[in-house]
Parts: structure tokens; sequence; C-alpha cells
């Protein structure tokens, strides 16, 4: 039997594994009262609601765990307790993640356990009241199957010193496994992070003590794992933000490289630890490290001097061009700085004498640092595209002097290649000779039908970045051009990527044609709609060779890179196999999630009182056309996926201008990006370079079952959307919803439905990636990407009020962006109706391609990408919802209404089916 990999096993509704393999975890503590002052004002007040929107900012921010705790005397925390946590189990954003309950009192942590989903956390428990109490809890806890952590206090009080950390440890780790036999991997302990600086000698060694200790755990209680309080650390300095940030951030590089593996960490208040100015870091490390006995003078001194440095402007420092040519390219590549690049990679050609030496020697060192940096999380992607600009403009420098060399040179590598390989073609020996010293041939496209490409060119700038070739065929590539192409340029790697539901079904034609023609290299999947579990499932099975589903473009820089290494590709395959057949395994003989029949869901769908309500009555039916300024949708925007978009996850204030996040350093990158961002918009309304063009309308309509009628003035019928209607078993009492349900059965009601779209940003686009510039290129997409939203969000905003249930100013921008109004806009293709081939239905309704541009591919997907469509409803019970693990009966009724056969319908309901198909 395969012995399995010892890791910190956590979940909700999703699995959170925790080995040596990941990074530091995240608890995010924004949902404890004794953390959090906003967060205990919403409880206390009940307003459990908006408790809730906390919770989930704690995930959108980046939280792999979230902290809750009910600790105040004004508080019932045993009844609060259950009652949030029942709350967060009903919202699929929040309970997908990991819960540690925390609290001082007992009955509280055992009232969490019993309303836990998934395995979580019960913080904590400790020696302090004696052995038999703490076996006791222990036993309770392992009852309910959840880790926990232990504070290092005993009978005589909290743990200071290195000594006392490691004897306590010791001495609770030894009871938890060999007499109470709890699992030595769901042990976490806090050996408590004390603040240092405090000018009284006893505590100049804590920070030291902890790194010490935590080192000691690690290497002699195995399984167990480290956390601690950060903040803590750095408490004789508040008011001093500058200091505090270097304090955590050193504090944090040491305590991880010693073993720490989780911790309550304040992103916002960290530093980028190769940012900390050289003199602030070194007096930071003398107190932290306790190098010195006057550490802690020689910092409050210098601290002074760090009061308010973050409202000065400095001036530009150019000293790096007195550096030598290497170092000056280096340079260039790390900050992203491309004014000088033209000049000095001509330096370089003329001390090298040959353009290929130049991008083998300095540049590609350069890029090297900036690949490192990137993979150790020191650098962001942002900055990293800036690199990649960089490299593009030194690379477009020296290419006429390479093809001049090419040229002479070609003929020489062949017949050099040909004479050490006499078995070879010379069509073979063209390939080597042409490859030169790249990390590989990578080809990528977005697939047939689709158009985004976002994320496909981030991935492609990234690999770039570490050295490989890349080839990117653009959006809507059909597979034959794309398995034509890699055989062409003898592609080492394949990448697929795509958006919409429908792109799925055509990766795994894709891959089916992989294996007729013989292809044996890598092939991998990304894009918003795909998973491993689906890579898994449904793509390698018809391929094979190795299918690997890739999260983002962090990950495809290691993943290649494993692929294409003689000395890792066949563990790393052999790895991934072993994972995607335990996934085929689970989703044929897994646990299900219990669901209920068609009928059944109907008979639990939303009872409304119709005779009691009256519909809002519009001001107009049929449609209207609209084409607002860019400058007026710019106040719409919502910033927030703009920088997921760029891999720095978080939620955007837009009051205080910063990302709250939980990703180290992320804030202080955002805050940069936010201003260059800026600085391209107010460019592209200048130069006018994008239009936006938008339809909406009203029509008479009412439900008939699940599907929505739509009226002609004259009482004819004039078309029909199909909904779904969830069919997983409800527990907790919440209704089986379509989308159906908000719309009258009979009498007067009204739908409507929209269109809008940006139109310019792909032409842009290619203009500057023409001039080398991928920065630009991606900044200006994912800007177009957000003016969509934001014409979209502006439009509803209108159409309700035109529809007479808003009044004008009613509601601030900022409750526009977190949809505090009454009304929801669905859109055909995501979660409460997945099914794409809704859109036809609402462009020919409303005459949208002609008066906006915007088509359809046939996969359905809307073109230029930076467009948005929805149906709008009016009830105030409306509410946004996800559908899943559909079943067989309804799949068949809805082909039924749609006039489908069931096999269309599997199609392009794919990922929400929860029945297996072939």
């Amino acid at each position: 039997m395969k012995s399995i990999k010892p890791a910190l096993r956590l979940s909700g509704t999703e699995a959170y594994n925790h080995d040596e393999g990941k990074g530091f975890l995240m608890i995010g503590e924004r949902t404890n009262v004794a953390g959090s002052p906003k967060f205990a004002k919403l409880v206390r007040a009940g307003d459990l609601e908006a408790a809730v929107e906390v919770a989930r900012q704690q995930v959108e921010n980046g939280a792999n765990v979230i902290d809750i705790c009910f600790d105040d005397g004004l508080i019932d925390g045993k009844a609060m307790m259950a009652r949030y946590l029942d709350l967060l189990q009903g919202e699929p954003d929040v309970a997908r993640v990991p819960i540690m309950v925390d609290s001082s009192k007992w009955e509280i942590l055992e009232e969490g356990l019993k309303h836990l989903q998934g395995k979580g956390i019960v913080n904590s428990i400790s020696l302090k009241e004696g052995e038999e109490i703490f076996k006791k809890n222990a036993r309770h806890i392992m009852k309910y199957g959840a880790a926990v952590v232990v504070m290092a206090f005993d009978e005589n009080g909290q743990a200071a010193t290195y000594e006392e950390k490691i004897r306590i440890c010791e001495r609770a780790y030894r009871i938890l496994v060999d007499e109470v036999g709890f699992n030595q991997n769901d042990i976490i302990f806090d050996p408590n992070i004390l603040t240092v600086a405090t000018g009284i000698e006893e505590h100049n060694n804590y920070a030291l003590d902890f790194i010490n200790a935590t080192r000691w755990i690690k290497e002699n209680l195995p399984g167990a794992k480290v956390s601690g309080g950060v903040s803590n650390i750095s408490f004789s300095f508040r008011g001093n933000n500058a200091v505090r940030e270097a304090m955590h951030s050193a504090f944090l590089y040491h305590a991880t490289k010693a073993g720490m593996d989780m911790g309550i960490v304040n992103a916002g208040m960290l530093e980028v630890y190769d940012e900390i100015p050289k003199e602030l870091l070194t007096c930071v490390e003398d107190v932290l490290l306790n190098r010195s006995d006057e550490a802690t003078e020689r910092l409050l001194d210098l601290a002074e001097s760090f009061k308010g440095v973050g409202g000065k402007k400095l001036e530009e420092d150019l000293s790096w061009r007195e550096e030598s040519v290497e170092k000056r390219l280096e340079h260039a590549l790390l900050k992203g700085i491309d004014r000088f690049i033209d000049e000095d990679t001509e330096a370089a050609r003329l001390k090298y004498g040959r353009p290929l030496k130049v991008i083998e020697g300095p540049l590609m060192d350069g890029m090297g640092v900036v690949g490192d940096l990137f993979g150790a999380g020191k650098m962001f992607l942002p900055q990293v595209v800036k690199s990649a600009r960089v490299m593009k403009k030194a690379v477009a420098w020296l290419f006429p002097y390479m093809e001049a060399e090419k040229a002479e040179n070609l003929a020489g590598n062949i017949a050099a290649i040909l004479e050490k390989n006499p078995g070879m073609t010379r069509d073979e020996a063209l390939k080597i000779a042409e490859r030169g010293n790249s990390a590989g041939r990578f080809l990528i496209a977005t697939v047939k039908g689709d158009v985004h490409d976002i994320g496909k060119n981030i991935v492609g700038v990234v690999l770039s970045c570490n050295g490989f070739e890349v080839t990117d065929m653009g959006v809507m590539v059909p597979c034959d051009k794309i398995l034509d192409r890699a055989v062409e340029m003898g592609a080492d790697v394949i990448g697929l990527s795509g958006l919409i539901t429908p792109s799925l079904d055509e990766m795994v034609h894709v891959a089916r044609e992989m294996e007729r023609r013989g292809f044996k290299i890598p092939l991998l999947i990304g894009g918003a709609t795909t998973s491993a579990a689906h890579t898994a499932i449904k793509i390698a099975e018809h391929y094979s060779g190795p299918v690997v589903h890739v999260l983002d473009a962090s990950r495809s820089v290691p993943v290649t890179t494993s692929l294409l290494s003689k000395d890792q590709y066949e563990g790393f395959v052999r790895e991934l196999r072993e994972k995607q057949q335990k996934a085929r395994d689970n989703f044929l003989g897994g646990p299900k999630k219990e669901t209920i029949s068609l009928a059944e869901a109907r008979a639990e769908a939303p009872k409304i009182d119709w005779e009691n309500y009256t519909p809002p009555v519009p001001d107009f039916t049929g449609t209207r056309t609209i084409e607002p300024e860019i400058a007026d949708l710019a106040g719409y925007i919502d910033w927030t996926p703009f920088f997921h978009a760029w891999e720095l996850r978080g939620v955007w204030d837009r009051d205080k201008k910063i990302l709250k996040t939980k990703n180290e350093g992320g804030a202080a990158e955002a805050k940069k990006l936010y201003a260059e961002a800026n600085v391209y918009l107010e460019n592209l309304i200048k130069e006018d370079r994008l239009r936006a063009r938008g339809i909406y309308g009203f029509f008479r309509a009412n439900s008939h079952g699940d599907d929505i009628r739509v009226w002609n003035e004259d009482g004819s019928l004039r078309t029909t959307f199909h909904t779904l209607r969830q069919q997983l078993k409800k527990t907790s009492g919440k209704p089986n919803a379509a989308l159906s349900d908000w719309v009258k059965p009979m009498g007067e009601d009204y739908l409507g439905g929209f269109v809008v779209g940006i139109h310019g940003a792909d032409e842009y686009a290619r203009e500057l990636d023409a001039q080398h510039d991928p920065y630009g290129s991606i900044m200006v997409k994912a800007l177009a990407d957000r003016l969509a939203e934001a014409f979209a969000e502006m439009l509803h905003r209108k159409a309700r009020i035109d529809w007479n249930y808003e009044a004008e100013g009613e509601l601030t921008k900022d409750a526009l962006i977190h949809e505090k109004y009454q009304g929801i806009r669905p859109a055909p293709g995501y979660p409460a109706q997945p099914d794409h081939t809704e859109k036809p239905i609402l462009f020919d309704l409303l005459g949208a391609s002609d008066a906006t541009g915007v088509e359809l591919t046939e996969s359905c997907a809307m073109h230029p990408g930076a467009a948005v469509c929805g149906i709008y409803f009016s009830h105030p019970e409306s509410h946004y919802f996800a559908l899943s693990d559909l079943q067989k009966d309804q799949v068949e009724d809805y082909a039924q209404r749609k006039g489908m056969t069931v096999e269309e319908a599997e199609k392009w309901l794919g990922p929400w089916l929860g029945y297996v198909t072939k």
C-alpha cells in the first residue's frame, strides 16, 4: 500500500492540505471581535449579513483559514458562534475554506465544533489548567475530527524564554501523541510571539527565542506546525508604521526560514524584505536577533527619521547609471525601466561582440534574477511584466544584428550537429540549430470559439521571462491550426486557454486529436472555467501524454520546467497521474452531495405572495441604445477584479485607495499599479482610443414553470428564456431557486435585458505588442474589461431608475459596486444560468449585434472580449445563486424545453452536472 504524504489536512467544502510544499498559511483575523472593531460592531448590532460579508472579503483577500471569535462581554459567544457558523455554511464562497473557532471558553469552542462543516481548527487549548482538563479537551477535539492550536502555557503561566517554550511544547506534544492518540500532523503550536524593544532587558531575546523554539519544534516534534500573531512583535513602535512593517517582514523572513508554518498577519503592515532600507533593516535585525546591547536604542533613534516618510517625494536615483553595463541591464530588468535600454543594449553588444552573447549573458542573467524573485514571492506579476517589456525591447534592438549573423552561421551549425549525430536528418538538425539556448518552445492559444486572452498573455510573458521561447497564436484558434503549428515549430509544450464552458469541450477535442496524430508532448490547460478535477476526469483520459492543469501564471514556470527536465520529468508525471487517477476515482465512487428530483426541487421553490405584489412599470417598452463617454464610465470601475487579473488578490478600498490583501507586499505593488492604470486610463480617454456602445430594453413577461415567456405588444409570444433550478438538498431551509421564480406567472410584469461592449482595446493592444510593450498591451485589455463591467453597472443603475423602483441619487457608487440595490442582472453562461445558448435569444430580442457591434462566436463567446450581457430582474427578493449537481431528470426536461438533444444539453452544462457522462 502506498504511504500517504504527511500533511495538516483541513477542509471547508473544499480540501486544503498544508504540507512542506505549501507556502505560509494566512489566517484571516477580521472575523474576530477582539481584532476587528468593525466586525464587533456589526455583531453587537445583529447585522450578521454584513458580518458574513466580512468573512467573504477575508477569503477574497487570500486567507486560507478564517479565525472566528466572539469573546466579548456584550455578546452571547456560544449562541453567536452557532448562528454565525450556520450562516457561513450557506455561503459557498466562504464555506469552501477551513474555519478556526477561537475562544478562551471551552463551551464556545465545543459549540463551534458542533456547527463546523468539514475539518477546522480549534484555537486554543493549553496546560494552564492542568493535564486532566487538557487531555479531556483534546479528546473532545479529536472526536470532532479537528486540528488544534496549543498555546505555550502551563500551570506556571506563559512561556517567555526559549527553554520554557520548548519544555511546554514537548510536554504537550507527548501527552497529545502518546497518551491521547492525537494525530501529530493536526497539532499547531503557538510558542508566543512577544514584544521586543521595550527597554526591558529580559525582553531583548523574545524574537530570537521564538525563532529558535520554532526551529527546535520542527526538528524534534514530528508533524507539528507552528503559528503565531506577528503584530505582537512590534507593539513598542505603535504609531510608526514604517518601522513596524519592517519589523514584521524581517521577523517573518527569519521565522519562516526556521519553519514557522502559519500565522495571523496583516499584509498591509508588511514591507517587502528586499525593499527595506538597508540601515533600517540592519537596526531591525539587530533588535530581532539581539545582536547588540545597544540595538533597541539605535532603532529608537533611527525610527524618528522614518515617521511620515510615506508622503515625501524622492528625487530620482540615477546612481545605477554609473555601474557596469551588466549591472545597468540587470537593474533595468529588475525595476522595469526601459528609458535607457537601447543605449545599454548597444553598449553590451559592442562589448560582447555578438548580439547572441548579450542575450545569453547579461540579459538572461538579469531575467534569471527576476524569475527567482518571482518564484520566491519577492516580485509581483506587474513587476515581472514590466521586466518582460524591457527584455523584449532589448531583443528588438539586437534582432537585426542577429538576423545578419543567422544566415551566416546556420549552415555551419547544422553541419556541426550532423557531424556529431550521423543518424539525424537535416530537418532535425535545423530544429536544434534554431532552438539555440532557449529553455523550451512553448505554443499557447485560446481555443476555437473563445476570445479571452489576458491570462494567456500573462502566462506567455512569465514563461518568456524564464527563458522559454513562446509562440502565442492568439484567440479563436481551431484545433488543426494549433497542432499544425506545433509540428512546424517543433513545440515542446502546448498550452490551451479558455474562459467559457464550451471551451472545455474544445480542449477535449484537441486532446483527442493530439492522441490521434501521435503527439507525445505535454498539454497544459488553463482558464477561468478549467480545473484540476475537470482536466483529470474529462481531458487527460483522451491523451496518453501528460495533461496538466495550471492554476495561474506563477505556476506555469515550475510545471513547464519539470516537464522539460530529464531529471524531474519521470517523477513529476508519475505523481501527476496518481493525483489524476485519485480525482477520477473520487468523482466516480466518492461521496456525492445529496440531491433531490426536479419535481421535489420545484416543490421547494421560493413562495412569493404574488397576489399582494405590484410589479414596477418601466417608462418604456422596447429598446434604447446608449453610447456613453469613457470618462463617464471610469467612476463606476470596480478595481478589485482588475488587481486579480494581475494576480494581486485582495479587495480594493475606494476611499483609502489601497488593496486590502493578505499577500505579502501586494498592497504596495497594487498602489503603484493603480497609479499607472489611471495614467493609462487618462491617455485612453485623451486619445479617444475606446468606444462604448450598448443597448437595453424592457418587455412584458411572465413565468411559465421554469421558463420565462416574453410577449409582443399585441400579446403574442415573442421569445422564451429557459432557466434551471437548484437540485441540491437544502438543510438550511432555503428554497431551491430558478431565475423564473422572480417573474410573475400571470398578470402584468416585465423583464429587462442589455448588451454592452468596449471597442478599440484589441486593436490598440496589437499596436503595443508590435512596439514590444506587453505591459501596456495587457494593461489596456484589463482596463477595457473593467470599463465593460463599469458600463454594465452604470446601465443597470439607469435601468432601475427607468423601471421606477430606484430614485436618482439614491445610492452611492460604492453601494452600486457592492450591489446594495434591488434587482439583479445575471448573465447566461454564469452560475445562475450556465447555458451560453441563452445568449442568442437575448441578442435576437434586443437586436444587439447591429446596435452595439458586439457579436457572438460559434461557442457563444462575445467579441470583443470586453463585453457584458445579462437579463434584468426587478423583484425585491431576486438574488444571485449558483447551480451545481444538476440531475438527469432536469437535463432531459431542459433539453425538451429548449428543443435540443440531451447530449447537446450535457455539452453546454458539462461542469454543472452531478452525474457521469461519457
